[in-house]
């Protein structure tokens, strides 16, 4: 049964991975101003958190009902661990290999909707400038290695809401304890 659990995770992985990347690479193709914006990103992180639970349920299901946390957790994390993989690979090659100057497109871009975003809070000018000047000196956030520090960091955050998840859906089965 293990070796279900894993392949349904790797499944849903695989289809979530999809769904990461045809939003990168549909906004590369149309608009890179469209990953500036911060519902992209809201819709992802419930993509993610999403196909994680729909992992699990489907594991669970697969499990005749029962599943306890560490297949729960398992399923969720190898979900999120191969979609993540997916994301970072594909802006690895977009960003670095494919379209360089992309990533310096976006990064102007992000600046300029901070700079909006701010002044639309009656930020002073000053704090603008300030933060201005912060981000036009941080390094290229698609660098591989800032890329690699990113998907660390997602998969700590992704295995606290796992670990949540699991504990919620976790169903032991009455005949195993």
């Amino acid at each position: 049964m293990e070796k279900s659990i894993k392949s349904i995770a790797v499944n849903f992985g695989l289809y979530l991975g999809i769904a990461l990347a045809s939003v990168t690479i549909l906004s590369y193709a149309v608009n890179l101003e469209i990953l500036t914006k911060w519902w992209v990103g809201v819709l992802m992180f419930i993509a993610i958190i999403v196909f994680g639970i729909i992992s699990v349920a489907k594991s669970k299901s697969a499990l005749n009902g029962y599943i306890d946390l560490k297949q729960a957790f398992t399923s969720f994390f190898i979900t999120a661990l191969v979609g993540l993989l997916i994301s970072t690979l594909v802006n690895v090659l977009i960003f670095n290999f494919i379209d360089p100057d992309a990533a310096l497109v976006l990064k102007e871009k992000v600046i300029e909707a901070t700079v909006e975003m701010m002044r639309g809070f009656n930020a002073p000018e000053d704090a603008i400038a300030t933060a201005v000047d912060q981000m036009e000196a941080q390094e290229n956030q698609f660098a591989i290695g800032n890329l690699i520090q990113s998907l660390l960091i997602q998969l700590v955050i992704y295995s606290v809401i796992g670990l949540i998840v699991s504990a919620i859906m976790k169903k032991n089965n009455p005949e195993q304890a």
